[in-house]
């Protein structure tokens, strides 16, 4: 469990093929606080460190995994937004992030405004996700507000402080990112769907 609040910028490595599998070497300054075995998220997806040197970590993403999510296009020099999982005695400063994406968004606009950026993001709608105006959605890992919503877009707000400290910063029009959406909103969605 995660709460969508990045801790780090992390740098890939290196990335290593293994079958159908792809092993990414991550370095950051969490590394060396890390155990083998513990979980952490790399753009919101929940990974598990497999290896550790003094100042990077391994983990491993299977094709389900890469099929999923905007894994597969990380190259070395990437730098992905990294999270370790929550403390059950903390607070809960974003909103409750299983570290499961959803599926991938396109990024369809980025403007600067004064003080702020607006992203809005495209996806397809006949996997049944939904967003509501100032509900949650987790991008790339970071929770943020949703501000406009429609059937298969919407848009965040971005302040200069989670542009400075994540990845949002790197992503601009055709990108590609990391959907979870709100797990209460997910239940709501299929529990309509049956009646």
């Amino acid at each position: 469990m995660f709460t969508g609040i990045i801790e780090t910028l992390g740098e890939i490595e290196s990335i290593r093929e293994e079958g159908t599998n792809l092993h990414f070497t991550v370095q950051s300054d969490l590394s060396n606080e890390l155990k083998i075995d513990q979980s952490i998220a790399h753009n919101g997806v929940c990974l598990t460190v497999v290896a550790l040197t003094d100042h990077t970590h391994t983990v491993t993403a299977i094709q389900e995994t890469l099929e999923k999510t905007n894994l597969d296009g990380l190259k070395v020099g990437s730098k992905v937004n990294l999270e370790r999982c929550m403390l059950m005695n903390g607070r809960l400063d974003g909103h409750i992030v299983q570290g499961h994406v959803d599926q991938t968004a396109v990024c369809i606009k980025r403007e600067e405004l004064d003080g702020s950026w607006e992203y809005r993001f495209k996806y397809d709608s006949e996997t049944g996700n939904v967003t509501v105006e100032k509900g949650s959605v987790c991008i790339n890992g970071i929770s943020l507000t949703v501000v406009g919503s429609e059937d298969d877009e919407f848009s965040v707000f971005i302040i200069p402080y989670t542009f400075e400290h994540t990845n949002l910063q790197e992503v601009n029009v055709g990108d590609t990112v990391n959907i979870e959406f709100d797990i209460i909103g997910k239940y709501v969605a299929r529990l309509a769907a049956r009646s």
